[in-house]
């Protein structure tokens, strides 16, 4: 009896000690830097468990029963590995993944047109990932104003009250002197550079990658500031549908809708965008400070795979915008007397892109891409309206090809400009530019720690003849966490009549871009950069990136009033000078993470007397971000500090401190949220009239603070196919 109690005693503890299950972290790192990797996935085959590894590099689970597992742990850029583990008293597992080094199928930045992981990029790329691009999307889901205004140095500048028109400025310059492209595309610019950032919403794109500093090399003129490449969304097997929906306590409702999946041989991707905004005036002094919108926008895509080396791709890009702000009583009943007053701009977009893409070997590839963009735009006030249509081509070859050592990319592009002004302008402003280019970039590894990066582009310019470019990027690195960049080159930029200074007096007897007279602007720049990652006292993560940089522009498109009441451009008598220094620090710990950010941004103009600092460019600004991010939830609190500035007629204008709040709930079927931007509600209003008397005719002054004050806005994001996430 005794030895059958004990018998069947033996066999429970057994079962039991057979189906216990244990909690259990897996630990991955850079085996070159020794760094914890964010976004690597951990994969249990047989138990079909799944999890990212989080800011710390550390994936979790929970119930894995004891014993042996096969787990595959990958990350882009990164070689897989497939190993087994052995689950039970050990609770915490570590791995270090290798570099996957120049294979074709491992691309992660693409505006170098490289290879390679950004870590082995002597350019210096800021990059914005998925993760990040989503919260922004909470913030904004309109369009991208919010996800590059948060960006170090990145200044968005309002030119119009009544129409919201924004341009980019980096690093202190003029909008004009940034390369905004979409997958590689230039489809914005020209006549529609004022309303590109208000009609790119950011639900279907992947990533953003920023490079400060001339990078005409690559992609001809106009990169002189530097180049934003936003990357969309590319189908997978797995289909993803996401429906988000938004709305405003300012009257403002915005629904978007992602839809991608493709097979062994085809894939599409279909986006849709619509929002509507009353017209809001904060401060009740009857103009507007949101313009009353319609905006329509459609992104279809069609991907063809007809073997494992080559894609074709080819989409459509649409949208129809109408703005119209100005006098609320006139907007809203069309009354007349005093009420006279309203800004209308309305646009139509539609631009096409076509790719081919193949894999001649292991290590060389050819691609074609053409694109064909059509802006139709009316701009209109009181007796007087601006109305024109711009289309724009760009078509390339590119030859890549990567070697154990060195990377070498050949190319050659076409890109023409057309803009035709309405036949009943008097002041025919029509204006057509064709451009010829050449270039070849190679990547070398001089050894492990330092890889040198040199370019050559050639342009021709039918009305302004040739232009070298030359490049050059050094980049240093080390096993233990350092790394620095030093890097140059020339750009230069054809004249065209569509600047800050010319929006901001919507074009109104602005005459046209004299060739014979005029001459390109041109321009040189340098930068250099450290970095340093570590980890504190085991539990903290650290990183800092300390930038310096000077940029140079010759022969500047200024634009000057004349004796009879007209503007004429003129290339400035001397150089238009910036200099200064980014901050970036990081702190992590387990699921917080602290971001520290300052910039110094000092903007000559020395083709002035006394060499006075650039209008409107604060020359102090400094940020911090804390965010706490889990399975869960995802919540942000941001402090944004801009300093002094100088209007062009030398008043100087007070600093302000902006705030915000976003919190964000994951459930399998998708996410809620709200966000509380600027809570503080600090906009220009409160320190001086953002539009003076008289009523019928009001005089707009300069735009130096943010004119729309608090927004608050709550919204769902709903993923019918599900997510990993626990309800």
């Amino acid at each position: 009896m005794a030895k059958a109690f004990l018998t069947s005693l033996f066999f429970v503890i057994s079962f039991i000690s057979f189906a216990q299950n244990s909690d259990i972290s897996i630990f991955i790192t850079d085996s070159e830097t020794n760094e914890p990797l964010l976004g690597a996935t951990v994969y249990f085959e047989e138990l079909e468990k799944g999890a990212i590894t989080d800011f710390d590099g550390i994936a979790t689970f929970t119930e894995i029963p004891d014993g042996n597992h096969i787990i595959k742990i990958s990350y882009v850029g990164f070689k897989t590995i497939e190993t087994t583990i052995e689950v039970g008293t050990k609770k915490v597992f570590s791995f270090k993944l290798e570099s996957g080094g120049n294979e074709l199928d491992e691309v992660v930045i693409q505006s170098s047109r490289s290879t390679r992981t950004v870590r082995k990029i002597p350019t210096r790329i800021e990059f914005i990932g998925a993760e990040e691009l989503s919260e922004k999307a909470v913030m904004n889901p309109t369009n991208i104003s919010m996800v590059l205004r948060e960006s170090t140095g990145i200044q968005m500048q309002q030119t119009s009250l009544s129409s919201g028109n924004t341009n980019i400025r980096i690093q202190g310059l003029d909008g004009r002197y940034t390369q905004l492209l979409r997958d590689g595309f230039p489809l914005y610019g020209g006549f529609s550079s004022g309303l590109s950032i208000l009609q790119i919403p950011p639900l279907d794109l992947q990533q953003f990658e920023i490079i400060k500093g001339s990078s005409s090399t690559l992609y001809g003129g106009g990169a002189i500031a530097g180049l934003i490449n936003m990357v969309s969304k590319t189908p997978d097997e797995e289909p993803a549908l996401d429906i988000m929906l938004t709305q405003t306590q300012a009257l403002g409702s915005t629904a978007n809708v992602f839809y991608s999946k493709r097979n062994e041989k085809v894939g599409i991707s279909l986006y849709g965008s619509g929002h509507y905004q009353k017209v809001y005036d904060p401060e009740d002094d009857g103009f507007s400070n949101l313009p009353q919108t319609t905006s329509i926008s459609f992104n279809p895509k069609f991907f063809y795979y007809p073997s494992e080396r080559t894609t074709f791709w080819i989409g459509l890009n649409g949208t129809y915008d109408d703005r119209i702000g100005g006098d609320i009583t006139k907007i809203e009943s069309g009354e007349n007397g005093i009420h006279q007053y309203t800004e209308e701009n309305i646009s139509k977009r539609l631009s096409s892109q076509a790719v081919y893409e193949t894999k001649i070997d292991s290590v060389s590839s050819l691609n074609i891409k053409n694109s064909i963009s059509f802006f139709d735009r009316k701009l209109s006030i009181p007796d007087f309206s601006f109305d024109g249509k711009q289309t724009n081509t760009f078509t390339e070859i590119n030859y890549q090809k990567a070697s154990k050592k060195t990377d070498w990319i050949l190319g050659a592009n076409l890109y023409t400009s057309n803009f035709d002004e309405n036949d009943n302008s008097q002041l025919q402003r029509d204006q057509t530019d064709v451009t010829y280019g050449a270039f070849v970039n190679n990547i070398y590894d001089i050894s492990d720690n330092w890889i040198l990066e040199t370019g050559l582009r050639a342009d021709y310019n039918t009305d302004f003849g040739f232009f070298p470019l030359p490049k050059v990027s050094l980049l240093y690195k080390n096993d233990s966490g350092f790394s620095s960049r030093i890097g140059g080159g020339l750009g230069y930029k054809i004249p065209d009549i569509f600047t800050e200074e010319a929006e901001f007096i919507n074009f109104e007897n602005v005459l046209a871009i004299d060739k014979s007279a005029l001459k390109a602007e041109r321009s040189y720049g340098v930068n250099f950069d450290v970095n340093y990652q570590t980890r504190l006292f085991e539990t903290v993560g650290f990183s800092i990136n300390q930038l310096f940089y000077v940029t140079a522009i010759n022969n500047g498109l200024l634009l000057n009033s004349t004796n009879n009441g007209l503007f004429a451009f003129e290339n400035a008598t001397d150089e238009i000078l910036s200099k200064g220094l980014e901050t970036n620090i990081k702190f992590t710990y387990k699921d917080f993470r602290w971001f520290l950010n300052y910039a110094l941004i000092d903007t000559k103009l020395n083709y002035l007397a006394g060499n006075p600092q650039k209008p409107l460019t604060a020359k102090h600004n400094a940020g911090s971000v804390l965010m706490y991010e889990s399975e869960k939830w995802r919540i942000g609190y941001e402090t944004f500090y801009t300093g002094k500035q100088f209007l062009s007629n030398g008043t100087e204008t007070t600093d302000f401190v902006t705030m915000g709040f976003v919190a964000m709930r994951n459930f399998k079927w998708g996410t809620i949220f709200t966000n509380f931007e600027n809570f503080t509600d600090r906009r220009q209003s409160r320190f001086s009239p953002l539009v003076l008397p008289p009523h019928d005719n009001p005089v707009f002054p300069e735009i130096y603070a943010p004119t729309d004050g608090f927004i608050f806005s709550v919204g769902v994001i709903i993923k019918p196919f599900g997510n990993e996430d626990d309800d």
